[in-house]
């Protein structure tokens, strides 16, 4: 969408700010000064009614992630209202709800623009929901709603909005699932063209050269995923939701900057809700605050080069650059005490890799991390000893340094048992005497016996709230 042409480009003073939402912002700042400031820090633009998506279905106001655009039925609303719609967009602003679906999206590779639009507004409502002098429109999403509904979990406001982050409700609501038709659809084509030759006539698959190619093109387009249960039942829920959220791919910045850009709005939120106290629109400060995540590979890499460096180690077979200049003596009648030299560390750094084989890790998430195991011990000249098992060691590699070769780890044949016992999956690491050790698991499983190297426990996202026996645990995101 583009701004409506109805404002000069060039009108002096104060008219430059007038838009749709001026008076709504107005009652804002009114009644919340500090987190209702929160929308000055926003732009806003009003939409031609002839603008592309602008029409008889277009939201009063929607966001990209960086301005609220304005339709002309924003006009017709009264002002409790267009005050709530605002409040809306600038939390959805603030927590970078655009921004963090295009993130999402690149990560799975498929994301329910929709779906994420329902959590979001899911959360932003229920942060709104307290305040008596805005109006939120007919048929808004409450988070607790959506998760009494959806999931099945009985949770008051308060504490929904202390555990649940936009994200983490996008994952646990969307099931869908790849049609299952395409093998129907292709039984009957062929049934079809078998029927026209035996009937004589010309086989309706004998298609022109442009209708090959189109052919072609939708085969190769992937067939929409069908709704399960729980996506079934958010979309009911959110039958008459406003679809607010239109992120731009286009208008994302570099991830440094969009990290930067997450932290300041959180620092804003947090000092906004300290500086209204019991009058600010947050109902309280959740999960849902926009951070900047340092991504697991450089965690990953600073953890395992700390371990696996060569370590300088002293040499009593030589002496110190000291020692050497000072030939040994103190002075013209007296002899330094011996100085050891100090020399690089001989031993070879050694890496193992556990592989829980019941957890639950999806190929192109272990196809990254099996990537980055393999440069990081190329890199460091470290070997790496792979141990594969659930209940019990199923399988034990070496591989020495500069021979490494597990950047095909999903192609292994890992066939384990239903439980999980790290006990023997560690007494069997610690044998080869590790630097470090890394576990890739789902942290279901007790662990008696704790050796004295320093263990990563590497969980996905699913498991990010496991607890972990000892070590360390990194979530792969």
């Amino acid at each position: 969408m583009t701004p409506s042409a109805s404002v000069p480009a060039a009108v002096p003073g104060a008219a430059l700010y007038t838009h749709r939402g001026t008076r709504a912002v107005q009652r804002l700042v009114e009644y919340a000064p500090s987190t209702g400031g929160l929308a000055l820090w926003v732009q806003h633009a009003d939409v031609a009614d002839a603008s592309p998506g602008a029409g008889a279905d277009a939201p009063a106001v929607a966001t990209d992630g960086h301005t609220l655009r304005y339709g002309s039925a924003f006009d017709k609303l009264p002002l409790d209202l267009q005050a709530g719609l605002v409040a809306h967009e600038v939390l959805h602003i603030g927590l970078r709800h655009p921004q963090r679906f295009i993130e999402l999206q690149q990560l799975l590779g498929d994301a329910d623009l929709q779906l994420f639009n329902v959590c979001a507004d899911a959360i932003v409502n229920s942060t709104l929901s307290h305040l008596s002098w805005l109006q939120l429109p007919a048929g808004s999403v409450m988070l607790e709603r959506l998760l009494d509904s959806a999931l099945g979990l009985s949770q008051n406001v308060e504490a929904a909005l202390l555990e649940w982050d936009v994200e983490r409700l996008y994952r646990a609501i969307d099931d869908r699932r790849p049609p299952s038709n395409d093998g129907r659809s292709r039984r009957s084509q062929g049934d079809a063209q078998a029927s026209a030759s035996r009937s004589g006539q010309r086989p309706a698959s004998q298609p022109t050269a442009q209708q090959s190619d189109a052919a072609e093109n939708a085969a190769a387009a992937p067939s929409p995923r069908l709704d399960g249960p729980r996506a079934s039942r958010a979309r009911a829920l959110a039958v008459q939701m406003i679809h607010d959220l239109q992120p731009d791919p286009e208008a994302a910045v570099a991830p440094e900057e969009e990290a930067a850009l997450a932290r300041e709005w959180s620092e804003r939120l947090v000092r906004a809700h300290a500086g209204d106290g019991a009058f600010s629109m947050l109902r309280t400060l959740g999960a849902d605050l926009p951070r900047s995540r340092t991504p697991w590979e450089q965690v990953l890499r600073t953890l395992l080069a700390r371990s696996l460096s060569p370590q300088p180690a002293l040499s009593w077979s030589r002496p110190s650059r000291s020692y050497i200049a000072n030939q040994g003596r103190g002075g013209p009648h007296r002899r330094m005490p011996w100085e050891p030299g100090i020399v690089p560390s001989r031993r070879v750094p050694r890496l193992v890799l556990v592989v829980d084989v019941s957890g639950s890790v999806d190929d192109a998430l272990l196809q990254r991390f099996s990537r980055e195991i393999q440069a990081l011990t190329r890199r460091l000249g470290a070997g790496l000893v792979l141990v594969v098992g659930d209940d019990q060691v199923r399988g034990v590699q070496s591989f020495e340094p500069g021979r490494i070769d597990v950047g095909d780890l999903g192609a292994l044949a890992f066939e384990g048992g239903g439980g999980t016992d790290f006990t023997p999956l560690l007494e069997e690491a610690d044998r080869h005497r590790p630097d470090i050790g890394v576990v890739l698991t789902d942290l279901e499983g007790p662990a008696r016996f704790r050796p004295r190297w320093p263990v990563i426990w590497a969980v996905t996202e699913a498991h990010a709230r496991a607890v972990e026996p000892f070590g360390r645990k990194l979530v792969l995101r």
